[in-house]
């Protein structure tokens, strides 16, 4: 997911009848692309008014939130939906545990982490069942499969928990390079190996006749969810609040994927330029083929649905990696009451 270095800009939006909606580009160095909802007519009821903060800038990951904002999904919830922008630097985690938003996104493993530092943060749902990272290398590479990563150096974020991961997993040492979120390196170089996300990188090199491959972090069995998440404080305070934003975006997702996102995704484009309708009907290709939203049905998996056991084996991986100093109860950092009532007890299990 390349960083942007556009300038900042926020974003107004109006539902019209009939699900349409219209935006308006307001010029603002305010907030890293902000869709907002118009304040609630004089006579109807009050809405409740909420953040949705996000960890990048608004791509194919998103869709199902922009589908729920533009459909008026939130609005039908009683709530008055922002949605911010995220990129380097936007610390979803303190944000939320600030209060300047109610909700965010973040990787589960992330979050147990910070839950172990005392942050109050409270996975609610998933955002994405699989994580969509993955590692790109050159067609002609002789890197087929994770074990062949022993003594190769990789372009990823640095403190990647994956990393240590597949050292252990396979007795490999692997050799790290900070993350510049480029591709030069990648096109300089037969030999280069990157971390990236199947619906972004391997897009760009399509377009630049690069032929690549990719390996899903997820399939190596690291696999943490990408989670939705608020604070432990509000989730207390407004249970209703947070069971209604779970309602409505897991309605955007189903809509997203099973229908027609053109509305979703000319709202990401409006708000980032560089996500074009070729690169989302991409990553939305993507999403789908490897059930990285809807997860695989056939493991029980569905939009929006976290379970203790998948938690807790990721508490597991965490302990034995090191990353997590002691013991984490899944309770800690996870709620399962805020969800759907059919998904509750799939949940629990």
């Amino acid at each position: 997911m390349p960083a942007s270095g556009r300038e900042n800009f926020s974003i107004i939006i109006r539902a019209l009848p009939g699900g349409a909606a219209a935006a308006v580009i307001l010029a603002a160095a305010l907030l890293s692309g902000c869709a907002k909802s118009p304040p609630a007519a004089a006579a109807g009821p009050a809405l409740t008014p909420v953040v949705l903060q996000g960890n990048w800038y608004a791509e194919t990951e998103y869709g199902g939130y922009y589908e729920a904002f533009a459909k008026g999904y939130y609005k039908d919830e009683g709530l008055d939906l922002t949605i911010v922008q995220g990129g380097p630097g936007a610390y979803p985690v303190q944000r939320v545990a600030a209060g300047a938003a109610q909700f965010a996104m973040a990787r589960s493993d992330d979050l147990m982490m910070a839950a172990q530092q005392g942050i109050p943060v409270l996975i609610v749902a998933a955002q994405l069942e699989h994580d969509p990272q993955v590692v790109i290398v050159h067609a002609e590479s002789a890197v087929h499969g994770f074990a062949d990563l022993g003594g190769k150096s990789i372009m990823v974020e640095p403190g990647s928990a994956w990393i240590t991961y597949l050292e252990q997993k396979y007795a490999i040492h692997i050799h790290t390079i900070p993350e510049n979120y480029g591709i030069a390196q990648f096109l300089a170089d037969k030999a280069f190996i990157q971390q990236g996300f199947l619906t972004a990188e391997p897009f760009q090199f399509e377009q630049l006749k690069v032929p690549c491959r990719v390996m899903l972090i997820a399939d190596s069995g690291y696999d943490p969810y990408r989670a939705l998440f608020c604070s432990r404080p509000y989730a207390e305070a407004h249970p209703e609040v947070v069971k209604a934003f779970i309602r409505a975006s897991i309605r955007g997702w189903q809509d997203y994927l099973r229908g027609d996102p053109a509305v979703a995704d000319a709202l990401i484009t409006q708000a980032h330029a560089e996500s074009t309708a070729e690169l989302l009907a991409y990553g939305r290709a993507h999403l789908l083929a490897s059930h990285i939203v809807d997860g695989h049905a056939e493991a029980g998996e569905a939009i929006g649905l976290v379970t203790r056991h998948r938690l807790e084996a990721q508490v597991a991986i965490l302990r034995r990696l090191g990353m997590l100093t002691r013991d984490l109860a899944v309770d800690q950092v996870a709620s399962f009451d805020y969800l759907p009532a059919d998904l509750q007890d799939r949940a629990r299990k």
